[in-house]
């Protein structure tokens, strides 16, 4: 049995949208469909798909929902299919998945399945990027924000410019230095193509260390059409390094994001490991 969870809070589309995605889905034959109700509760519901024996289980949501599904998945012989409606989108567009639900929804019962690798934020799972400091702010404010949807995404990051202070790490044990953002990425996308690590390759058992300078105004507008351009890279502000491990020291409870979500850490350090091709996913044939 094919099983689907189904996040109807994520992105922003009109209730009339997720109603006929929903009745969608529920065409499906041989199929469960569960729509969650609060964060989390999308892994509990993996979970017992993995109890009943699902052939497949089939996140419908953002980047967030997809983490929840996938982070009960590692491991198993299960795949998961993904119908993204979130904001960003970003490892449905690394994975060339369709946008349009329909076309997704054809994917996800038809396509291939491949192995991909998975991060490890403190033993927490991540499947496309995880981060501190600037891009860490604008989730955190855009996670305040009612509205979803890219527009907003935009606000959320001009306004938090205007008023950002650049953070202090250090890494493997070295010494502090201050950063503009530092991104752990699988995928080589935030989302909405926002290319933070134009080569990343979720089969090559490496993840990459995407580190940016302190930044003034100026240079961050134009780091912004780097990002979008898919030249981030070349960028003398930018260092990229392909690592299997990585050891993070900074002040507790600094913001930071999983697969777009914000948190606050606990904790003044960080271990990023991975699992390599531990996750089954399907993609377009």
């Amino acid at each position: 049995m094919i099983h689907f969870i189904f996040n109807p809070h994520a992105g922003h589309q009109k209730s009339t949208q997720k109603s006929k995605i929903l009745q969608l889905l529920r065409e499906v034959p041989n199929s469960l469909v569960w729509i969650t109700t609060q964060p989390l509760e999308a892994t509990q519901m993996a979970q017992k798909a993995i109890a009943q024996k699902a052939d497949k289980v089939i996140a419908v949501g953002g980047d967030g929902t997809i983490n929840e599904v996938a982070s009960a998945l590692i491991e198993t012989t299960i795949p998961l299919g993904i119908i993204p409606l979130g904001s960003g989108n970003g490892l449905a567009r690394h994975l060339a998945i369709p946008l349009h639900p329909k076309e997704a929804l054809h994917v996800a019962l038809h396509g291939k399945e491949i192995a991909m690798d998975v991060g490890l934020i403190n033993n927490r799972p991540f499947f496309c990027t995880m981060g501190i400091g600037f891009d860490a702010q604008v989730a955190t404010r855009f996670s305040k924000s009612a509205q979803r949807g890219f527009k907003n995404y935009v606000k959320a990051t001009l306004k938090t410019l205007f008023h950002y202070q650049p953070i202090k790490i250090s890494l493997n044990h070295g010494p502090f230095e201050k950063v503009f953002s530092l991104t752990i990425a699988n995928a080589n996308q935030f989302g909405n193509n926002a290319y933070i690590s134009p080569y990343s390759d979720v089969q090559d058992a490496q993840l990459e260390v995407v580190k940016i300078k302190p930044l003034n105004i100026f240079q961050a507008g134009y780091m912004a059409i780097q990002l979008f351009s898919k030249t981030i890279h070349t960028s003398k502000n930018t260092t990229i390094q392909s690592v299997k491990s990585l050891h993070i020291q900074y002040a507790s409870k600094q913001p930071l994001h999983i697969d777009g979500e914000a948190l606050l850490t606990t904790q003044e350090t960080i271990e990023i490991t991975m699992e390599p091709l531990s996750l089954l996913v399907v993609v377009p044939s």
